[in-house]
């Protein structure tokens, strides 16, 4: 039997697959995911842009699955400063 984490980590490599084309994610497939899958914890964050541009470290305007890895550690501090109501958890500004 898979452990939570184990699920949990499928399931993000599932969804990766699911909106990306190729192993790769362009930047409206990106968009479309994090929007779908992540509303509550980018609802104030909402730079999909300039997440998606930090993290083409190669610049070719696709994530692979390891720049993608980059977007869920952001996405998962967020996550744990909104759930446990961290007063560092304020909107980034641009």
């Amino acid at each position: 039997m898979k452990t939570d984490l184990e699920l949990a980590l499928e399931c993000v490599i599932n969804i990766y697959h699911q909106y990306g084309k190729l192993d790769l994610l362009n930047f409206n497939d990106f968009k479309t995911l994090l929007t779908e899958q992540a509303p509550t914890f980018l609802g104030y964050r909402n730079k999909t842009h300039s997440i998606f541009k930090e993290t083409d470290l190669n610049k070719d305007k696709e994530l692979t699955f390891e720049e993608f890895t980059i977007v869920l550690a952001k996405v998962t501090d967020d996550a744990h400063r909104i759930i446990h109501k961290d007063d560092r958890c304020t909107p980034d500004k641009d």
